[in-house]
C-alpha cells in the first residue's frame, strides 16, 4: 500500500521551501503527501515579504480531516509560528499517536528572516520535542532553542545535540550547512553521536532544511531505521543541491526531480 506522509508547515509562494518543498520531496521518494498549512508567506529566493498566520482551529481542522480518512504513516512539522498553533499541533499528534514524527523547528529562513515568534520557542521545546522521533534544527535554530550563540564548530554541535535530547527530544540532528567546508550533520540518537559529511556545492540553498526533514519522514514511513532514513535523506538533498536550477536572484532552490537513492 502507498504510504501516506503528512506535512504540517507554512506555504512558500516561490515554491522552494515549506509545504511546496515537502510535497515535491514526498513525490520524489515515492510516498503520498498530505498537508496542513499553518501560515501563508509572500516570499521569494531573496527573502520573506509578508506572513499571514492561519487560525489555530483551522490548522487543527486540516489535520483532523486528513487523519480521519488517510492512514498516515509519518508526519513532519515545519513553520509553526505561534504558540497557539504549536499547542494544537502537539495535541493532535499526541491524540493520534503518529508512528514517526520529524520536527523541523523552522525559525529562520535562508535569507535570515525570522519565522517564529520569541514566545513560541519555549512552547516548541515543551510541547513538540517530547513527541518527536527526531528534531532537525540548523545551527541558528539550535542557538535559539538553547539560548546561546557560537554553535559553529563540530564540537559545539555535538554538545548541542546532546543538550537537545536532554531537554526532551528523543533524537536530535543538528545540521551544519552554514559551516565552512564540508556540510556536516551531527546526530545524537540518545545513546551515541553519529556524524555525516557531504561536499558543499554552489551557493546557499533555499529549502534544504525543509527538504531534508521531509525526506527523513518519507523514508521512515517506508520502513527505514532512523539512521538509514537520515543517510538516504542527506544523499537526496546533496544531489538536489548539486543539480539546483539557476532560478531567482537569492538563495538557489533545490531540484526535487533528482532520482532518489535506491540503496
Amino acid at each position: 500500500m502507498l504510504k501516506v506522509v503528512l506535512t504540517i508547515a507554512g506555504s512558500d509562494s516561490s515554491g522552494g521551501a515549506g509545504i511546496q518543498a515537502d510535497l515535491k520531496t514526498f513525490s520524489a521518494l515515492g510516498v503520498f503527501g498530505a498537508s496542513a498549512v499553518t501560515a501563508l508567506t509572500a516570499q521569494n529566493t531573496m527573502g520573506v515579504h509578508s506572513v499571514a498566520d492561519l487560525p489555530a482551529q483551522f490548522v487543527e481542522a486540516q489535520i483532523t480531516a486528513v487523519m480521519e480518512d488517510l492512514p498516515v504513516a509519518a508526519a513532519k512539522t515545519g513553520m509553526l509560528s505561534r504558540t497557539e498553533i504549536i499547542e494544537v499541533v502537539a495535541d493532535s499528534m499526541r491524540r493520534r499517536r503518529i508512528p514517526s514524527l520529524v520536527v523541523d523547528p523552522v525559525m529562520v529562513a535562508a535569507s535570515g528572516d525570522l519565522l517564529l515568534s520569541t514566545e513560541a520557542v519555549a512552547a516548541m521545546r515543551e510541547h513538540m520535542f517530547p513527541l518527536a522521533t527526531l528534531v532537525t534544527p540548523n545551527l541558528r535554530e539550535t542557538e535559539i532553542l538553547l539560548g546561546r550563540e557560537q554553535i559553529n564548530t563540530p564540537e559545539a554541535m555535538r554538545k548541542a545535540a546532546r543538550e537537545l535530547v536532554h531537554i526532551g527530544a528523543r533524537a536530535a540532528l543538528v545540521t551544519g550547512g552554514a559551516l565552512d567546508g564540508d556540510a556536516i550533520d551531527i546526530l545524537f540518537d540518545g545513546h551515541e553521536i553519529h556524524e555525516s559529511k557531504a561536499p558543499r556545492h554552489g551557493p546557499r540553498a533555499h529549502g534544504a532544511g525543509c527538504t531534508l526533514s521531509a525526506a527523513i519522514a518519507a523514508r521512515l514511513a517506508l520502513g527505514d531505521s532512523l539512521h538509514d532514513a537520515i543517510g538516504a535523506a542527506k544523499k537526496f538533498v546533496t544531489r538536489a543541491i548539486e543539480q539546483s536550477p539557476a532560478l531567482g536572484r537569492g538563495s538557489r532552490p533545490l531540484n526535487h526531480l533528482v532520482a532518489p537513492d535506491k540503496s
